[in-house]
């Protein structure tokens, strides 16, 4: 095999070279804090931000945790725009949302669906004391997503998505969002 495919193809560095990702983010505060999941900034060297209008800042990672799979940014900004934040607890299941979010790299999508479940445990957060207490939706979310808000009829933030239930890679028909009420309590902690 080394004949048809190279010394590289057993060997070789399946890491080489640098490496590009995309997710979405929530703009938290006027004066430029975004959340978005750990794991879209995770091993980042640098992150670049593009806003709605098409703005593009380089922005500082503040603070991450695996636990609950969020990370603060900052970027150097004044007067965003920012969501009013529900209050997750209050959520019911049937209640209309929205997922928002930049899928397959499709600036500014947005999705609806309903509440499936609430406090849904999946497994997926690998750290062991991950702590899952997810909003599931049957709201199309797809790799890109990823940080992306969830909101409410109102739209007031009522979560962060942050996966999906696949076995294709792509929306099989329930993602899920970190509610608000703990996304609060760990970004003013970071």
């Amino acid at each position: 095999f080394r004949d048809f495919f190279g010394e590289d193809f057993f060997f070789g560095n399946p890491f080489r070279g640098p490496k590009a990702g995309a997710g979405s983010g929530v703009i938290f505060t006027s004066d430029g804090y975004i959340i978005t999941n750990n794991h879209v900034v995770d091993f980042a060297e640098t992150i670049e931000v593009t806003l709605y209008d098409n703005r593009k800042f380089t922005a500082r990672l503040i603070g991450a945790d695996s636990k609950t799979d969020l990370a603060v940014l900052k970027i150097e900004a004044r007067d965003l725009p920012t969501l009013e934040i529900a209050d997750s607890d209050k959520a019911k299941v049937g209640q209309w949302v929205l997922a928002v979010g930049n899928p397959f790299d499709l600036t500014s999508t947005v999705t609806a669906g309903i509440i499936s479940a609430k406090g849904r445990n999946i497994r997926i957060l690998q750290d062991r004391d991950a702590i899952e207490a997810f909003i599931q939706t049957d709201a199309a979310v797809n790799p890109g997503n990823s940080g992306g808000a969830l909101v409410d009829d109102r739209g007031r933030l009522l979560g962060i998505n942050t996966a999906i239930a696949t076995q294709t890679g792509s929306f099989a028909g329930y993602s899920f969002a970190i509610p608000s009420n703990l996304m609060r309590r760990i970004v003013d902690d970071l």
